[in-house]
């Protein structure tokens, strides 16, 4: 009996340590965001302190892109026409990206969520985690 109660306190714990992601908080996503962190299914962990590239990510009514965009010095970005269009969908209290292009079609699970990170987790188990990108400006 006592095993089962523990069961249970441990299961009720867990669902209430949940991060459960609203759609109205969806356009949190919008900007530029760096890659901090990868975690892999074994637990291991690669850390990105520096980043050439960043990803600029832009959210509407459901339907968004990522495009991967090199930060100058200057405050500006270099990019190209090349971006990797999604949808979000929710279910069972999950959001949801799915991306699709003439190659290839892969689904993310929004982890989590919040005005400077987020992280999602691919169908091989890999979560990554971003951090808002901070430009560096140095001017003359």
């Amino acid at each position: 009996m006592k095993s089962k109660l523990s069961l249970i306190c441990l299961v009720l714990f867990s669902y209430s340590c949940t991060n459960n992601i609203d759609e109205k908080d969806l356009p949190l996503l919008n900007g530029y965001w760096e890659i901090q962190k990868v975690t892999f299914p074994n637990g291991q962990t690669k850390d990105y302190t520096v980043n050439e590239s960043i990803d600029y990510i832009e959210i509407e009514q459901l339907k968004g892109f990522r495009k991967k965009v090199k930060p100058n010095f200057n405050g500006s970005y270099i990019t190209n026409d090349d971006a990797e269009f999604f949808t979000v969908f929710k279910k069972e209290n999950q959001i949801f990206l799915n991306y699709k292009n003439d190659l290839s079609d892969w689904t993310e699970s929004l982890k989590t969520l919040t005005k400077d990170q987020f992280s999602v987790t691919n169908e091989d188990d890999i979560t990554y985690l971003y951090k808002r990108y901070e430009p560096i400006n140095i001017s003359k």
